[in-house]
């Protein structure tokens, strides 16, 4: 079997949808719902009408499976191989996950195999056992959703101490660091290597409550197929709850939501996409569109 650690998703998808087919009451909506429960959200443009087409002839016209039996879908070697040399990344590692059954297993590759160009020198250390403790902390807190105390090193050189409730993680592949994301404080966000010791955060007062759920808003466009403007869109979208559906052979509808503090970014991509993308609701949008295009014409936005 071919191996992807991202495209992998589509062989146990079809697979789940195989099975499904077995039973003689499954209907189209059925091998969808597989679908949208196994793949992403946009898979249900490529992975149905392909199984549909007969182009991935693995389904009759029928919906029956052309397998006599249904599919298992083991590890492979290969597969094996590369989930060792992820369990081996000290990123990996952080969460303190286990991997046991693949401790006589051979990574597919090291860090000694492959050099990262364009990238600071003075990542986080990721090895470290403060920096891991402290990350962990984290982990528990966002799971938890509980306020933490942190003692950090402003840019300034000085000790500060904050409290926040960590939110997320966010890794940035440039400089080699991770992110805390936060809410409930000033600050949105602070890098993990500069903690010098955190622990939750347990006293009284009006800070304890916690805070407002930052609002999230809709937002769904038109996008005209050519130049590669779907592809591109899911790619500038990726990180956004999504969901795709074609309306024509060129036409495709898009719904996103996004929290209000990223409106200004998403107005900027959904500009860079020219003619090929369009709009429809909410009106709202549509004004800080017109809005920025304004100004760039008049030339007072810098």
């Amino acid at each position: 079997m071919i191996f992807s650690e991202l495209y992998s998703i589509y062989y146990n998808t079809v697979a789940k949808i195989i099975e499904a087919a077995f039973n003689p009451e499954a209907t189209e909506k059925d091998l969808q719902r597989c679908v949208v429960e196994e793949a992403f959200s946009e898979s249900i443009l490529t992975i149905l009408p392909a199984l549909k087409s007969g182009k991935w002839p693995l389904l009759n016209e029928d919906f029956s499976p052309v397998l006599i039996h249904k599919p298992t879908m083991p590890l492979t070697n290969l597969e094996k191989r590369w989930l060792k040399a992820i369990s081996e990344d000290p990123r990996v590692k952080l969460f303190g996950i286990e991997f046991p059954a693949l401790d006589n297993v051979e990574p597919l590759f090291t860090r000694e195999d492959y050099r990262v160009y364009d990238q600071y020198g003075d990542g986080d250390p990721f090895e470290d056992e403060q920096y891991i403790k402290h990350f962990r902390l984290m982990l528990s807190a966002i799971r938890n959703n509980r306020p933490v105390r942190i003692t950090m090193v402003n840019r300034h050189g000085k000790e500060v101490w904050i409290h926040f409730f960590p939110k997320g993680f966010e890794y940035s592949v440039k400089d080699d660091k991770i992110r805390i994301i936060a809410t409930g404080c000033k600050f949105k966000q602070f890098n993990l290597g500069r903690v010098v010791s955190c622990d939750f955060y347990n006293g009284y007062g009006p800070w304890r409550e916690k805070p407002q759920v930052e609002r999230r808003k809709d937002l769904t466009l038109l996008i005209t197929n050519e130049r590669n403007a779907l592809e591109r869109a899911m790619l500038h979208f990726a990180h956004f709850e999504k969901q795709a559906e074609r309306t024509d052979d060129d036409k495709y509808i898009l719904r996103l939501k996004y929290y209000e503090n990223d409106e200004t970014e998403i107005v900027i991509r959904v500009l860079s996409f020219g003619p090929y993308v369009k709009v429809l609701e909410p009106e709202s949008f549509v004004n800080l569109i017109k809005e920025r295009l304004i100004s760039q014409k008049s030339c007072e936005l810098k």
